[in-house]
């Protein structure tokens, strides 16, 4: 029998739902929520909602996408943190419900996990190659900045992370004060393109081991911007592309020094991204460098598996029924979820 796997993913203002059979891709459905722009961030009631108004179109597509009935489900994966409780509480409600009328398993499933994970999603007809182990992940989004050395599918070990802030956080909260739309960081990341990386010197902490840290950074800017101001209030409208272009020069190099020093220390070769900032420009065109400088095997995400999504979820809940790793029905949803 086919092992046919449904999966739900609602950890933030994204309603996505996946069918991935025996490891192959069926469907991706995601439903984005548009509302948050207006306030410059994500609004946890207004996301909860959302969900609750999206999950069963969007299940319903995606399992009609992938030509699967309800009753050939194997088992339904879901995302159970970390994120927004309330809009996780739609996702893993929806989950249990279907795994209950079905008599089918329920398989919970880390976000961040997930998002490393990204690199097995197999589609039809496409180059399915993935990373051998062991394998170092920096994974990089708006609430986590972590190094992850995967040394089998559901066996991680996290050897740095940020002390404070995430790079995508920095990203986001700098855009902001300069007035860009949300989330920032595509925004800078398409600026900064045409400005001059070198304009601006930013801090850039002294951090041991393979740990982050991006408050430093994130307040150097802002400094820089009130200083600045005070002399010309038009600083920022003159100087948007070249503050853009040092800062993701900043965080980029930030992230980079710390990959590379793990990759020497620990001598993995096979090395790759994932997370919402591994679709940033410039991150893959300096990883891309530096894995041409030191013979890397480089694992690059595509970029529609970048942002949040219930294929991750699905490939991920896949490992775990291979594995017989089932939750229960009284299982719970955590705003705070390590890998």
């Amino acid at each position: 029998m086919p092992v046919t796997i449904l999966a739900i993913e609602s950890s933030c203002d994204d309603t996505s739902a996946a069918v991935v059979r025996d490891g192959l891709l069926l469907s991706n459905l995601i439903a984005s929520q548009e509302v948050h722009r207006k306030y410059g961030g994500v609004v946890p009631e207004l996301a909860s909602r959302a969900h609750q108004a999206n999950i069963i179109p969007v299940v319903d597509q995606a399992m009609k996408m992938a030509g699967v009935r309800p009753d050939e489900i194997s088992a339904v994966a879901f995302t159970r943190g970390p994120g927004l409780l309330g809009s996780l509480l739609v996702g893993t409600s929806f989950a249990k419900g279907f795994a209950l009328s079905r008599s089918i398993p329920l398989i919970d499933v880390n976000h961040l996990h997930a998002h490393v994970m990204t690199h097995w999603i197999k589609e039809p007809e496409r180059d399915n190659r993935a990373p051998s182990f062991p394998f170092l992940c920096l994974l990089v989004s708006g609430g986590h900045t972590q190094l992850i050395i995967v040394r089998d599918h559901l066996e991680l070990e996290e050897i740095g992370s940020t002390i404070d802030d995430a790079a995508g956080e920095a990203f986001d909260k700098c855009a902001k004060v300069m007035g860009l739309s949300y989330p920032g960081g595509p925004v800078i990341d398409k600026l900064a393109a045409k400005g001059d990386p070198q304009a601006f010197k930013l801090t850039r902490p002294s951090i041991k081991g393979f740990d982050y840290s991006f408050s430093g950074l994130k307040t150097n800017f802002l400094y820089l911007l009130r200083d600045s101001l005070r002399e010309d209030p038009e600083f920022i409208n003159k100087h948007r592309d070249d503050l853009c272009a040092s800062l993701q020069k900043t965080i980029v190099d930030i992230l980079i020094d710390k990959l590379v020093k793990a990759a020497d220390e620990t001598g993995v070769k096979e090395v790759g991204i994932a997370g919402g900032v591994a679709a940033n420009s410039g991150l893959r065109q300096a990883v891309t460098h530096q894995a041409n400088k030191k013979s890397w095997n480089l694992h690059l995400p595509e970029l529609k598996y970048t942002a949040d999504n219930a294929a991750m979820i699905a490939i991920t809940g896949f490992f775990k029924y291979l594995k017989h790793q089932f939750a229960g029905q009284d299982i719970t949803p955590l705003a705070r979820f390590n890998v």
